[in-house]
């Protein structure tokens, strides 16, 4: 699925305007409030955003891997608090279900996911299951024509947003690994389901993270995705991967953004009388930031074009996802060290964008899980 050039082309300028003339204006706004202004998100819906990846017989625009990376750079030059709100139903919280769903599960939830109507979250991480997604405890028993959900789950995106929560829950409790885990689709608003206040941050304000509480809520046997037990954890991975190509454009947005605010200031302040940007340490910093830049965006494009081919890229995915994120810290740090003590204060933003990058490195697989994934993949190549 994919759209035709000139109708993308009209979507990825109308999103490079929004941000632009609504949503940077409003950055300072989400970061004293900690929270995105409702008109705002109304325009997303009006743009079609929630409905990116969602096929366009469910109402969504139908975005290939390679446009929606395209897209989202393009949003994540403004606060990623935005990009924030619809990322889970753009991404892991919709695609599961895309994937695997049945029919009537994809008409009931796709099109008022992709209008907005609705937002989506993904329900994997637990207080002690989060890189070993393989060794969560929350539990689904079959009761009849029910399941009962039991469990916690733990730094939830959207989860006080959502209208439909996809939960990992093990089906087969004699099954200890990835095999015993199953999907099921949720109403938050389900009897025994509880979803905690939000969590306080180190940096991006304005994104909504909060513990979902399962304590005996009874769901219908039909929302058990796809209508497979045991497909759960597969299905996870899948998604993850193609999350990871998401989240690869989210670090090279947001990159751009950062390193332009370096380059205006270098630009702007004058020492020794002229402007910091001539002296040669600070073209270093400039430039090597504009090389990682330039390689995380190639990386990611190349990737996702495979994705789009239905090519295996379990380990391009994750070579992506470290190194974007990873370099995306290092611009945010070298942007702070430009602005030197300027860049320490509030009033600038590389301070803001220096503390929101740091959770790039840490969600949906950290650098470290990434570099197990890659060297894992690499030595099959040796011993196959």
């Amino acid at each position: 699925m994919a759209l035709d050039q000139d109708t993308f082309l009209q979507v990825k300028d109308a999103v490079s305007r929004f941000v632009r003339e609504r949503l940077v204006p409003a950055e300072d706004i989400v970061e004293e409030t900690n929270d995105v202004p409702e008109d705002i998100i109304q325009d997303m819906r009006d743009l079609g955003l929630f409905g990116l990846s969602i096929p366009e017989e469910y109402g969504g625009l139908g975005l290939n891997m390679s446009q929606e990376c395209e897209v989202i750079h393009e949003l994540c030059q403004a606060s990623l608090s935005f990009r924030s709100v619809i990322g889970t139903t753009v991404g892991i919280g919709s695609q599961g279900l895309v994937m695997t769903g049945t029919e009537e599960q994809k008409q009931e939830y796709l099109p008022r996911l992709a209008s907005g109507e609705i937002s989506s979250s993904f329900c994997l991480t637990e207080p002690e299951a989060g890189s070993d997604a393989a060794s969560l405890r929350t539990t689904a028993k079959k009761d009849g024509d029910f399941y009962v959900l039991n469990g916690t789950k733990r730094f939830i995106t959207n989860a006080l947003r959502a209208g439909m929560l996809t939960v990992m829950a093990r089906t087969d409790p004699d099954k200890k690994g990835a095999s015993g885990v199953s999907a099921f689709l949720v109403d938050p608003a389900t009897p025994g389901v509880t979803i905690s206040k939000a969590d306080d941050k180190m940096g991006q304000r304005g994104t909504k993270t909060s513990d979902v509480i399962f304590e005996n809520a009874r769901v219908p046997a039909n929302a058990l995705m796809g209508g497979e037990e045991g497909q759960g954890f597969y299905t996870a991975m899948r998604v993850l991967d193609r999350g990871r190509l998401h989240l690869s454009s989210v670090s090279t947005g947001i990159s751009e953004r950062i390193l332009q605010e370096a380059l205006n200031y270098a630009a702007e302040r004058k020492q020794f009388g002229k402007a910091i940007g001539e002296f040669q340490l600070v073209q270093a910093m400039l430039a090597d930031s504009q090389a990682d830049l330039y390689a995380g965006k190639s990386m990611t494009l190349d990737a996702a074009g495979k994705f789009d081919r239905k090519e295996d890229i379990a380990m391009l995915a994750a070579c992506c996802k470290m190194f974007t994120t990873e370099a995306a810290g290092r611009i945010a740090d070298k942007a702070v060290q430009i602005h030197g003590g300027a860049g320490y204060m509030a009033e600038y933003k590389v301070e803001r964008f220096y503390r929101d990058v740091r959770l790039l490195r840490l969600y949906e697989g950290t650098t470290q899980i990434q570099q197990l994934v890659i060297a894992r993949n690499m030595l099959k190549s040796v011993n196959a």
